[in-house]
């Protein structure tokens, strides 16, 4: 009886004493092993096109090399106990993204994207170190929600002062810069949607009023929430960026659906979804012709008028077959506009075929997935649906762009993160990333006898 008592004595204290594995090691390695493979494509692409390896692989490799070192020492030092796995997916996603972008410059002498885009990821991994390094704990964001989302419909209203792009005004260009500010405005959107709920979980969940088998919460305590969503939906409508407009519905949707536990909203959005696209697509011509593209994908080559963009794509998907044509010798360049930004995914699928493929959607899911076992570690709900909504960003994003290319879906707008053309969208992405490092390091902390700093 001595010997148990003192046994169970001395239990909680040796429980206490272990402390949890930091994992920076197996980081660092991952992060070579992704820089490594980038480098490598670069180097078959030239290999494919010219026989030779491209001039430039050796400042490609250490640049991209010191940039994920940069951004590993940070998580090193003020994120000791961070998801191993976020940074190097990252690192990895972005150094493909910039190696099809280049592949792809060399089918179009006249517009170059490869050298901005590498700009604007050194800014985008420069955002992460900040974030990384200043914001010591996520929960500080919650004191700033308002400020959050008056900030993100001003950056939703701001494109609508400038010209048309492509028929979309969702863009601002100023002596040739441009941003696109709606892509911003989904990460401050996250913000606020995770303090509100956070606040008024309860309320959501246990108050109101029951139609049939949902239980609606009171006016008072949804009428805000939905009130923000609407303006920020509505506004996009305007410019007709109905992408991002199906991304912050389904944001809504899922972090209401995490907050109160009550599977009817999931049921409601799906609904409202496909009576929202029904309407719309009879109003827009513009959406409508995208829901005729996806009805009948064929249907301009059998008009005798040539294979349109999705066509193209599906052709591409199809060429590259099991294991792919090869880094550079595919021709998804005949999709024409947006072969670096809507349709980059069109090319990997030509070049890598179904196995490169599949590799880059499980490099997402693992992404998504570690962003949601973060989430689910806190104990904290702020935390917890800040987590899930930025992890739900990156999942909506990919299954709309992916779905939308290989026919899935109807097409939309919008840029896959990390791989495609976009300078907001991997500055974006990356702040995410970052936030996602920082709730990882509090969630693990938390288990280690401490509480984040």
């Amino acid at each position: 009886m001595s010997n148990a008592g003192t046994a169970a004595a001395a239990a909680p204290t040796a429980v206490a004493d272990v402390r949890l594995p930091r994992r920076r090691g197996i980081e660092l390695a991952l992060i070579v092993l992704a820089v490594t493979l980038s480098v490598y494509g670069y180097c078959a692409v030239g290999l494919a096109r010219a026989g030779r390896v491209p001039p430039g692989a050796l400042a490609y490799g250490a640049g991209l090399g010191v940039l994920a070192l940069v951004a590993h020492l940070a998580v090193r030092l003020r994120a000791p106990y961070a998801d191993p796995l976020p940074l190097p997916i990252g690192v990895l996603l972005n150094g493909l993204g910039l190696v099809l972008i280049y592949r792809l410059d060399l089918e179009t002498p006249g517009d170059h994207a490869a050298p901005a885009q590498l700009v604007w990821s050194t800014l985008g991994v420069a955002l992460f170190i900040v974030v990384v390094l200043l914001l010591r704990d996520h929960r500080v964001l919650q004191r700033y929600s308002y400020v959050c989302v008056v900030a993100a419909l001003v950056l939703l209203l701001a494109p609508i002062l400038f010209p048309a792009v492509n028929g979309a005004r969702i863009w601002i260009r100023v002596a040739g810069f441009s941003i696109q500010p709606g892509e911003f405005a989904k990460v401050l959107l996250a913000v606020f949607f995770a303090a509100y709920l956070a606040a008024n979980r309860n309320a959501l969940a246990y108050t109101g009023r029951r139609i049939w088998r949902m239980q609606f919460p009171t006016g008072r305590v949804l009428g805000p929430l939905v009130t923000i969503w609407l303006l920020s939906v509505g506004v996009l409508v305007l410019e007709r960026d109905l992408g991002t407009s199906l991304l912050f519905f389904g944001l809504f949707v899922m972090l209401l659906y995490v907050a109160t536990g009550r599977t009817g909203w999931i049921a409601v959005g799906l609904v409202l979804a496909v009576l929202g696209a029904v309407a719309v697509g009879r109003v827009e011509p513009h959406v409508g012709a995208r829901i005729a593209d996806w009805l009948h994908p064929f249907a301009t080559i059998e008009a005798g008028r040539g294979p349109n963009q999705l066509s193209q794509s599906l052709f591409a998907f199809a060429a590259g077959g099991l294991l792919g044509t090869g880094l550079g010798l595919g021709h998804s360049v005949l999709i024409g506009f947006a072969t670096k930004s809507d349709f980059i995914l069109a090319t990997a699928g030509e070049e890598l075929g179904l196995a490169g493929l599949a590799a880059i959607i499980l490099l997402y899911a693992l992404l998504v997935e570690r962003g949601y076992r973060a989430g689910l570690a806190l104990r904290e709900p702020f935390g917890r649906l800040l987590a899930v909504g930025l992890a739900s960003i990156l999942a909506l994003q990919v299954f709309v762009i992916a779905g939308g290319v290989t026919g899935l879906i109807p097409l939309t707008g919008m840029a896959m993160p990390f791989l495609a053309q976009g300078g907001s969208s991997v500055v974006t992405n990356w702040a995410i990333v970052a936030l996602l490092i920082r709730v990882s390091d509090s969630a693990r902390s938390q288990y280690d006898g401490r509480e984040a700093p």
